[in-house]
């Protein structure tokens, strides 16, 4: 089936549910059972009985099952938060002694947890040019275990070259794990291109709603047994309020990112024709540097994405941003709302140098009507020239 019937049909058995379109809200924690035979058969997997809250319930199991068919991985996992999926993944397939290759374009607090837990745990990290693509083979070290892929990157959205990533990363024993956030299930396949975890914060695209936090983890079959492991020895578990909210957004993601997509390329090419403007970061434009590679691996673009500002000072950003009506100025995005935040990404690398002259925005484009958008940010423009002037 397509992608847009399995949003629909993947993870929900009406007939299961009493006739129920979605799968009810099971709050539970203790489990009871009838008799010693079903209680064994629950720790054994066997029957249709439930173990114990903690390790799920159907509100769990059909998100997780819908979203593994999705992305095309073996089995899912939910984590509390998409910072949790991505702690989660790493400590599954690294011990002390370990060597971590880190792209240095990476999500922020990806790196914070780099820096602070995984050093403490006596795991090194390197980080690396995201454009490096093949050639990462000359990093890889006899205790490098894992390979860490964001494309594109959530601030700076540079493109990686996933396959060929991948393939080094097999060629020296270790694991390729990918946060896919950007690009959802929908518009990048990670286990066909090599990946073997695929983590999403699924609080963004997935929920779409801006109310609810959750995190996922899919990997292939061989991948599976010790992120399962570690999934239970952490005693993670989503509330099923926010599993259920993610249900519930899953069903729309893909009506919600074809709007969210064609509005974000509109307001990206009104962007690189402002004067103001040094260049504009979208990866669907032919423009952008990992386009090709886009389009050759992706099948869509989600509504995120940045532009350069020419040479300006902190209060000329400040009035662009202050006053704007239709844009929150807050972290994260993949919400019904558009969103703007403005960063210096050269605080946040250190294996490569960001060379740009001015600050870098990123924009959210949510489900307003891009015409009101571009109107909103013209204003916001005029407020900055005036500070520049």
């Amino acid at each position: 089936m397509k992608d847009d019937t399995l949003l629909v049909t993947s993870g929900r058995d009406p007939l299961k549910q009493l006739g129920a379109v979605n799968t009810p809200v099971y709050h539970a924690s203790t489990i009871l059972f009838p008799n010693v035979q079903a209680l064994q058969d629950a720790w054994q997997g066997k029957g249709d009985w439930l173990l114990y809250g903690r390790r799920g319930t159907p509100t769990t199991f059909g998100l997780q099952e819908a979203l593994a068919e999705l992305e095309g991985g073996f089995d899912c996992r939910l984590v509390p938060s998409g910072l949790a999926a991505i702690s989660t993944a790493l400590f599954a397939y690294l011990s002390a002694g370990d060597h971590l290759l880190m792209v240095d374009s990476v999500y922020g607090p990806s790196r914070s947890f780099c820096d602070g837990t995984l050093q403490r745990m006596g795991v090194e990290t390197t980080y690396y040019d995201p454009l490096i693509g093949a050639d990462i083979a000359s990093l890889m070290l006899p205790n490098t275990k894992v390979v860490f892929v964001e494309s594109p990157g959530s601030v700076t959205f540079e493109v990686q070259d996933i396959p060929a990533i991948a393939a080094a990363t097999h060629a020296g024993g270790a694991i390729c794990i990918m946060d896919n956030t950007w690009a959802t299930p929908l518009f990048f396949k990670p286990f066909e291109h090599g990946v073997d975890v695929s983590v999403h914060a699924a609080t963004k695209y997935i929920v779409g709603h801006s109310d609810a936090m959750l995190g996922t983890v899919t990997t292939t079959e061989s991948a599976w047994p010790k992120l399962l492991e570690t999934h239970n020895e952490l005693g993670l578990c989503a509330g099923p309020d926010d599993v259920y909210l993610g249900q519930r957004g899953l069903r729309t993601m893909g009506a919600r990112l074809r709007q969210q997509q064609e509005t974000g390329l509109i307001l990206a090419r009104w962007l690189a024709d402002r004067p103001e403007v040094e260049r504009v970061l979208h990866p669907a434009l032919p423009s952008d540097p990992g386009h090709e590679i886009w389009k050759r691996d992706f099948t869509g673009a989600s509504g995120l994405f940045g532009a350069i500002l020419k040479s300006c000072s902190q209060d000329a950003v400040t009035a662009l941003v202050d006053d704007l009506e239709l844009y929150g100025l807050g972290y994260s995005w993949g919400g019904f709302e558009s969103l703007i935040m403005f960063y210096d990404p050269s605080k946040m690398r250190t294996a490569t140098q960001w060379d740009a002259p001015g600050p870098t925005i990123r924009i959210h484009a949510g489900l307003e009507n891009p015409d009101d958008l571009i109107a909103d940010l013209d204003k916001g423009f005029a407020r900055f020239n005036a500070k520049t002037a």
